[in-house]
């Protein structure tokens, strides 16, 4: 779900979510139909992203319109995304996720280039792969994911800002970081004037039954902190009603920013079967 919110003229968050699967669809064969199922099955994965038009440059919808359009173009075009990664493959497959960035980063600032109006246009980009049990998260700026296993809620993300820099250096106090007025400039963007090259942070986990992952932009977090986050994550009974119930609150706060909310639950584990009795 997402928001213009009650302050910003327009929306420029994006958002994408996606299904990957490899599958032959066969029109016509003498193949046996239970033959057939062995070239129907393919590996599936989850895609999701989120991207944040940075609102103090020009042509921040565009830097994120164009971000989500590039990586799905590279992650259809590249088979590392469609099959369960080895030792070998994951390697590939980590290779690729931030290639895929970086074309992405390329491809917003040759649109720059090539249009004066949209100068310096940016961008932050979090994006989740899973392929279960396993989730990759890619992040380029201050867009969130956030990770939910029962009532524990984990950011797996670090702000790319220069407060969060400073407080790694031991220059400024995490209780000051969100009274900085360098909270929110971007150390890192997707697009812009900045380098040439970008350097995406890649973290992987193991998912379990049950277990919740939430892609946010900073609209969300400036106003409901994560104890509430939980809170209302836990309490909803499907994705779209945590999605609704975190924009609202947002809102209900001031609505300063646009705000985006992506939420992906993972099917809780069946009950076990009593004794002596079929299964499912």
């Amino acid at each position: 779900m997402t928001d213009t919110g009650k302050v910003r003229q327009k929306n420029e968050d994006q958002y994408l979510v996606a299904s990957l699967r490899r599958v032959i669809d066969i029109e016509e064969s003498s193949i046996p139909n239970e033959g057939r199922l062995e070239f129907a099955r393919g590996a599936t994965a989850l895609l999701l992203l989120v991207a944040d038009g940075v609102g103090g440059s020009k042509g921040g919808k565009e830097a994120s319109s164009r971000t989500l359009d590039t990586i799905v173009r590279y992650v259809a075009s590249s088979s590392v995304f469609f099959s369960n990664p080895g030792q070998e493959s994951q390697r590939a497959l980590l290779h690729d996720l931030a290639l895929s960035v970086q074309w992405s980063h390329a491809a917003v600032r040759n649109e720059a280039a090539s249009r004066t109006s949209l100068e310096s246009m940016a961008t932050t980009l979090t994006m989740a792969f899973a392929l279960w049990p396993k989730v990759y998260v890619v992040q380029v700026g201050d867009s969130r994911c956030y990770h939910l296993r029962g009532t524990t809620l984990t950011k797996v993300t670090r702000d790319q800002t220069v407060a969060q820099d400073m407080i790694d250096q031991g220059l400024l106090p995490a209780s000051a970081a969100e009274r900085s007025p360098l909270s929110h400039v971007l150390s890192q963007a997707v697009g812009g004037s900045g380098e040439s090259e970008i350097w995406p942070t890649i973290v992987s986990l193991d998912l379990q039954p049950g277990d919740v992952l939430l892609l946010c932009t900073d609209g969300l977090t400036k106003h409901v902190a994560e104890p509430r986050i939980a809170e209302l994550v836990e309490r909803a009974e499907s994705a779209s009603q945590a999605c609704a119930s975190l924009v609202e609150a947002a809102l209900a706060d001031g609505g300063s920013d646009n705000v985006t909310v992506v939420i992906a639950r993972a099917a809780p584990a069946p009950p076990p079967n009593p004794v002596g009795a079929p299964p499912a």
